[in-house]
């Protein structure tokens, strides 16, 4: 099982919220090249990354940190948050990112996804990130009045790489993942599937890595690692577990 460190971008700062809310985030010391180097070390291979700052203007606007990061290490990121338009997944591609992730816009415009599936082919991935079994949107702040399983089994055929799927509830709350509804998610999926939201300790990761369900890819890791919770020497065993 993959295991994605996280890192979330606000002000150039690695931050983290609680259920997405802009108002309830807590800044860390280490910068965003700092972290990712740190990961590296450790022996990962793989990098979430959100721009809030994206998310919140529509922009890349950390750009730069973004290619630095892959300019000084071999980690396979994906990378979200604001990215609407061609123009903005072709930055990031030609940054050398492994996969962009599109939320927001690729709900609201169903022809936005399948045209980027088309147009960046293998580059594409989904954020599915819901509350209540219904998606939201606009950084976490409107609900879209979808469910996420219908939604899902419309757009299942585009061609999306990769699918992450978030409940909010549980995000940054460090209550353990909704193992439950991302098996559901997971079941009706084209795509793998990597479980977002909530970890907690060592035995979420142990938990997910037992899961039925072969179209499990992976497990992004963020709150509990910055706060201590899970020490990265100890989360490194489990990358090739």
């Amino acid at each position: 099982m993959k295991i994605f460190p996280a890192i979330d971008i606000k002000d150039k700062k690695c931050v983290r919220l609680v259920k997405g809310d802009f108002d309830n985030k807590t800044e860390y010391e280490m910068s965003p090249i700092e972290q990712a180097h740190k990961y590296k070390d450790y022996g990962f291979k793989n990098l979430h990354i959100v721009d809030l700052d994206g998310s919140l203007t529509g922009e890349t606007v950390n750009l730069d940190i973004i290619e630095e990061i892959v300019a000084k290490s071999d980690l396979k990121i994906e990378i979200g948050g604001g990215i609407r338009n061609f123009e903005s997944i072709q930055k990031y591609i030609d940054a050398g990112v492994e996969k962009v992730i599109l939320g927001s816009a690729a709900i609201k415009d169903k022809n936005f996804l399948k045209d980027a599936c088309k147009k960046f082919q293998d580059k594409i991935a989904l954020g599915l990130d819901a509350k209540d079994g219904y998606l939201s949107i606009s950084g976490w702040r409107e609900n879209s009045n979808q469910l996420t399983l219908d939604y899902l089994k419309e757009v299942n055929d585009y061609g999306v790489s990769r699918l992450i799927y978030t409940d909010i509830n549980r995000d940054g709350m460090k209550q353990s993942p909704n193992f439950e509804e991302t098996a559901k998610v997971a079941d009706v999926s084209n795509c793998p599937v990597i479980i977002s939201g909530g970890v907690s300790s060592i035995e979420d990761i142990k938990k997910a890595r037992k899961l039925k369900n072969n179209n499990v890819e992976g497990i992004i890791v963020g709150k509990a690692i910055y706060d201590g919770d899970i020490k990265l020497d100890e989360l490194a065993k489990e990358v090739n577990a």
